[in-house]
């Protein structure tokens, strides 16, 4: 081949057929699990002649590595998670699907303790520079304590709910299905939640961008698949119980336990609901807030010199920080089809 050949190569991979799409266990994303094992993720990619692989991780965290890895085309992810690991290590990825905003699913708590200012001195359990971390920044903020007030311990959220029953852990932050597990203990009392800052963590499906834009019919598959497998959950009836028994089994709690992490939950079951969301001043209002905790904690990359060292894209196509290096972007489009029932 000649060097004018290879100049004039596509700048864009060529389409492909083939996808692997990673979940880890919480309840906001347990339809995609569900979604892979009933069919409705294999009708999807058949409609767009795809093959889509749905894999679960045990490891919320390296699910996302994984993904920042290159190993998988989509993820779910929260907002910060998606801005901190992949967006900010140069992987540009794009949410597609805002499934909903934590509304009391993560949680601060104590042992012993009903009152959040107890926490000054204490060691704190969580997922180092996760939304836990976050959560529990916020939560410091409330009761003018800050960090330093306090000593982190990373625990991989694999190991929280063992960690709790020992006797040093006196303190852990994390989500559900963890949270309702360890609040089982009669000593575990919950001091701040997440509906206390509500709409802030974000529940997202994310895709890489370069494969995004050269496969657009993945988007519209797994935004088919995502309210397909909603409706079905919320349907009246046997079918709609039938669907959340099979999440909470998934999850490992039973339908009460799975309706009560849902109520925690503000889920966005109406893809319109989805998209205004998506587009509102608010999650402006939140990235900005996030990327400067970030920024802080030295989460942009080693090089950033600011909060705007990495560009972001909002629902609305204002961009916040370098607008020449945009790496997570807010992308209504495939929600807004699916509202209009154009998948």
């Amino acid at each position: 081949m000649t060097l004018a050949a290879v100049v004039a190569a596509p700048a864009h991979a060529a389409p492909k057929k083939s996808f692997k799409v990673a979940w880890s266990i919480y309840v906001g994303w347990m339809p995609w699990g569900y979604a892979a094992d009933t069919g409705i993720v294999k009708k999807w990619a058949d409609k767009y002649g795809l093959t889509i692989e749905v894999k679960q991780f045990n490891d919320y965290v390296e699910s996302v590595n994984q993904y920042t890895a290159g190993a998988f085309d989509a993820v779910t992810i929260t907002n910060m998670d998606a801005l901190s690991i992949p967006a900010a290590g140069g992987v540009d990825t794009t949410a597609v699907v805002t499934g909903d905003f934590s509304n009391g699913n993560d949680a601060v708590i104590l042992k012993n303790s009903a009152d959040l200012a107890a926490i000054k001195g204490q060691k704190i359990n969580l997922v180092e520079f996760s939304v836990s971390h976050y959560l529990l920044a916020r939560a410091l903020e409330s009761t003018h304590l800050a960090e330093k007030d306090i000593k982190v311990v990373n625990t991989s959220d694999a190991d929280l709910a063992a960690a709790y029953k020992t006797p040093d852990v006196t303190a852990v932050v994390t989500w559900n299905p963890i949270v309702s597990e360890i609040l089982g203990s009669p000593d575990a009392k919950k001091v701040f939640d997440s509906s206390q800052i509500p709409g802030e963590i974000m529940d997202l499906m994310v895709v890489n961008t370069a494969v995004l834009k050269d496969n657009p019919d993945f988007g519209k598959a797994l935004v088919g698949i995502w309210y397909e497998t909603i409706a079905k959950m919320n349907a009246a009836g046997v079918e709609g119980k039938a669907a959340k028994e099979a999440m909470a089994k998934a999850s490992g709690t039973d339908l009460a336990g799975f309706d009560s992490q849902l109520a925690s939950t503000k889920l966005f079951d109406k893809a319109a609901d989805a998209e205004a969301f998506t587009k509102s001043a608010a999650v402006g209002t939140t990235m900005d807030r996030v990327r400067k905790f970030l920024f802080d904690k030295a989460l942009l990359g080693k090089d950033a010199k600011s909060a705007d060292a990495v560009g972001i894209e909002l629902g609305d196509k204002q961009v916040i920080g370098d607008k020449d290096n945009v790496k997570l972007r807010f992308d209504a489009s495939f929600m807004d089809a699916a509202a209009k029932g154009k998948l």
